[in-house]
């Protein structure tokens, strides 16, 4: 082949600055420039398309539209060539010569009006990462007009760049990459072919390394629902998660505002970290027009959703720095409230539809929902309204909801109340529900230890505030007195009121007579805006140490161990010393309430030998 009209053109010292920082701080992982270099041929590819749409006649109309990879371990090199738009001489000096430009956005620009050619990657940045391994690199090009140049750029990454006329070129661009002793690696087919099937699995032309096409999954996300059958889905699952199982369930969809997104979701069949493994990395890809930017993105998707699995397409994201550093956090962040609110609805939706299949999502993916309500306040009330939990206006074992309490409300009633235990049946045999059945007020049982901890976080549900039934401060209708039921009375119970205040003085707030008790003689309280004891746990595991608290006690003036209590109070105070002490300790302790079980041991040995006596 011969040369002719060669020049040499230098790099200007804020390119060079540019280029070293491309070099050396740009990217992470020295393999990124081959996808960079499948995305420019992608792109080259898709302006012609564009082009032989809107030109009569194309330069080599008839070469494949292919991208094509070859490794030469004896040359140490390895090339991308396409057979695209091409350039021309000064389409390689802007292209090529100049950092971080591109000409993409002059080319859409020129296209004809509602034509969005799908053009991905970018010269510039994107090129230049070449340099990371390369000692050189040369580039072959024609353009697609019949009279263009046979053109060769070269360039060291360093000097400087020439361009020179070389007979023989087809239509297209040939980018030669000349190794670095120590990235010879990126020459062997094997490692090239890994590379490729990560980043660059779902370009949308066929990718052929040394004659063999390496692409041949399917960017489902791009089709459209209704071409894709329940088996692909299972199969691009797979393929995407490195898992055996069946999704539990697939969300596909695409959206053009207020990002243009198009997404395919998947649940997995069981929760890995249920199962032991531990904390799961982000199983969400993000691509940019079926480009790779990140395999396991963090801050894509909130901490909460690592369960998801499958990928994520916009069109939106920027295509040069941000594929390595992901630097335009506030799209991202759009990105991910958009996703997220529309997982959560999708989640309505399915609980809506099958609420029976939801059930068994929830009974192995909750915690990832409770997590999210204490971590996302912009998303609690959708995360709560998929909250599924007994009551006591359901049968054993049969769920409900927020939105099923609201529906069985009575009128009136501004508060959702709900208890915290570890079985339902321990709940409803406690003291705090006892009065709300009376009432025919519904009560939520929730039976997880975390639930203490999401519910604080939670606060209110639709306007509804969420309140602890074992909380002071809550008021209660009077119940009609039982024909034939004892209790004390008025001057009786102030009586042993005003004994009991000193009497428990250093272990409770204040001893009142309450309404909320039917079959229990006392009750302890947690003030309302005490942490409860989830919460105090907590913080005493983080070395905090939980604030000094005293909780308020409720006696129940109808009980005959009170009644009794006050008979004796003045003649035995010793002994109703001792009976008010162990109810005291029985009530803290049904409380959640710090207590030495040693102690009340003690006294309760001491207090049968006295009654035995």
């Amino acid at each position: 082949m011969s040369k002719k009209d060669s020049e040499t053109k230098e790099f200007h010292a804020e390119v060079r600055q540019l280029l070293d920082i491309v070099i050396h701080s740009l990217y992470t992982d020295r393999e990124i420039f081959i996808r960079e270099l499948i995305s420019n041929a992608s792109d080259a590819l898709e302006k012609l398309r564009m082009t032989q749409l809107t030109e009569n006649k194309v330069f080599e109309g008839d070469l494949p539209i292919e991208v094509n990879i070859t490794t030469d371990e004896t040359a140490k090199t390895i090339t991308i060539a396409d057979y695209g738009i091409g350039m021309t001489r000064d389409e390689l000096s802007e292209n090529l010569g100049t950092i971080a430009h591109s000409g993409t956005k002059a080319f859409l620009e020129k296209s004809k009006d509602g034509a969005k050619p799908d053009v991905i990657g970018q010269f510039g940045v994107g090129f230049y990462s070449a340099y990371m391994v390369a000692e050189r690199v040369e580039v072959y090009t024609r353009s697609w007009q019949e009279e263009g140049e046979h053109l060769r750029w070269e360039s060291d990454g360093a000097s400087g760049y020439t361009i020179d006329e070389v007979e023989g070129q087809k239509r297209g661009s040939r980018v030669v990459v000349h190794l670095k002793e120590e990235h010879e690696e990126f020459a062997k087919t094997e490692r090239v072919r890994g590379i490729v099937e990560r980043y660059s699995n779902f370009v949308g032309f066929p990718v052929h390394l040394n004659g063999e096409r390496v692409n041949t999954v399917d960017a489902l996300w791009l089709r459209s629902k209704k071409e894709i059958t329940e088996e692909q889905y299972k199969e691009f699952y797979q393929f995407t998660a490195h898992a055996m199982d069946n999704p539990r369930y697939t969300m596909h969809f695409s959206a053009d505002a207020p990002l243009a997104i198009n997404a395919l979701l998947f649940v997995p069949e069981e929760n890995a970290e249920r199962m032991g493994l531990g904390a799961q990395p982000p199983g969400v890809a993000l691509y940019c027009r079926k480009v790779l930017i990140d395999s396991q993105p963090e801050g894509l998707l909130p901490e909460w959703l690592r369960f998801l699995r499958g990928v994520v397409d916009s069109e939106d994201l920027p295509l040069n720095i941000s594929r390595e550093s992901m630097q335009d956090t506030a799209l991202v962040r759009k990105l991910s409230e958009v996703i997220t609110k529309r997982f959560l609805k999708f989640l309505v939706k399915q609980s809506g539809d099958s609420p029976a299949d939801y059930q068994k999502f929830y009974e192995r993916f909750s915690r990832f929902l409770k997590e999210g309500i204490v971590a996302s306040p912009v998303h609690q009330e959708l995360l709560a309204g998929l909250l599924r939990f007994e009551s006591s206006m359901t049968d054993s074992k049969e769920v409900t909801s927020l939105d099923g309490y609201l529906d069985r409300i009575k009128e009136g009633q501004e508060e959702i109340y709900f208890l915290v235990g570890s079985t339902r049946a321990v709940l409803e045999k406690g003291p705090y529900f006892e009065g709300f059945r009376a009432r025919g007020l519904e009560v939520a049982f929730f039976t997880e230890a975390v639930d203490d901890y999401v519910l604080e976080g939670l606060r209110e549900y639709k306007g509804k505030k969420l309140v602890a039934a074992n909380r002071a401060g809550i008021e209660l209708e009077d119940l009609p007195e039982e024909k034939g039921e004892e209790s004390l009375s008025d001057e009786e119970t102030e009586g042993l009121i005003s004994w009991l205040n000193p009497a428990l003085e250093s272990r409770v707030a204040r001893v009142d007579a309450g309404k909320r008790l039917v079959n229990h003689p006392m009750v302890a309280l947690l003030p309302e805006d005490a942490p409860n004891a989830q919460m105090r746990a907590m913080m005493e595991a983080m070395g905090q140490g939980a604030p000094e608290m005293k909780a308020k006690l409720e006696i129940n003036p109808r009980h005959p161990l009170i009644r009794q209590l006050a008979a004796i109070q003045e003649d035995q105070r010793d002994l109703a010393t001792k009976v008010a002490a162990q109810l005291t300790d029985h009530a803290l302790l049904a409380a959640g309430m710090e207590v030495n079980t040693a102690e009340i041991a003690e006294g309760m040995t001491d207090l049968l030998g006295e009654l035995l006596d």
